[in-house]
C-alpha cells in the first residue's frame, strides 16, 4: 500500500489520524510523522516502539491541535471514516484541509459495501465496530464537499474476504493553489 497509494517520501510531514499503534512508521521513509489516536495504551505502544520516530498524542484531533503543528505533506486516515457520522466527515476534512501544505494529499482507507459483494466480505464488514460503513460512492461524495480532487479505488481481500475503499484526497475547495496564491499588484 505504501508504494501504491501512500507513496510518502523521506522527510516529509506526516499526520497519521487514528494512528493507533502507529504501525504505518514500518513501511515508512523517515518522516516527519505525527500521530494522533484516542487510545492511551495505543499510543503507549507506539511511543515505547517508535521512540523517536515521531510524535505521538492520546486525544481528539482538535482545531486547537492541528493548530498547534505546521501543515502536512501527507495525512492519513486509515480505518476512520466508516467509524464517524456524515457530519463528523465533513467537520474532519473541513479541518484537515486546512493543515494540508499545497500539493498534499489524504488517504483513506475504509471498509465498504457495493453491490455484488462477496457475502462473506459483507458479513465481516457488518460485525465492524464501525457503525457508518458506506458505499465508495458515499465515501467520495462526502469528500468532494471539501476537496476538488477525489481519486479512488475499490480493493478486494480474499483470503478473509473483505472489501476496501482507498481514496487520495487533494486540492482543498477554497484554498490558493500554486498558481493562485500570489498578490496581484
Amino acid at each position: 500500500m505504501q508504494r501504491t497509494f501512500i507513496q510518502a517520501k523521506p522527510n516529509e510531514r506526516v499526520l497519521d489520524v487514528g494512528c493507533g499503534t502507529a504501525d504505518i512508521l514500518s513501511v515508512l521513509p523517515e518522516v516527519q510523522y505525527v500521530g494522533f489516536d484516542i487510545s492511551e495504551p495505543y499510543i503507549k505502544h507506539a511511543q515505547q516502539r517508535w521512540r523517536n520516530r515521531g510524535q505521538f498524542f492520546a486525544q481528539y484531533l482538535s482545531k486547537a491541535s492541528l493548530n498547534s503543528h505546521e501543515p502536512f505533506d501527507l495525512i492519513l486516515a486509515t480505518g476512520l471514516l466508516h467509524h464517524l457520522d456524515d457530519s463528523e466527515v465533513h467537520d474532519l476534512l473541513d479541518n484537515l484541509a486546512t493543515h494540508l501544505k499545497p500539493n498534499g494529499r489524504i488517504i483513506t482507507v475504509d471498509g465498504c459495501f457495493t453491490d455484488g459483494q462477496n457475502p462473506i466480505a459483507k458479513f465481516v464488514i457488518q460485525q465492524d465496530r464501525g457503525k457508518s460503513v458506506r458505499s465508495p460512492e458515499a465515501y467520495a461524495v462526502l469528500a468532494r464537499k471539501s476537496f476538488a480532487s477525489v481519486e479512488g479505488w475499490l480493493c478486494e481481500r480474499a483470503w478473509i474476504p473483505y472489501t476496501y475503499w482507498i481514496m487520495r484526497i487533494s486540492e482543498p475547495i477554497g484554498a490558493p493553489t500554486p498558481d493562485n496564491d500570489q498578490e496581484t499588484t
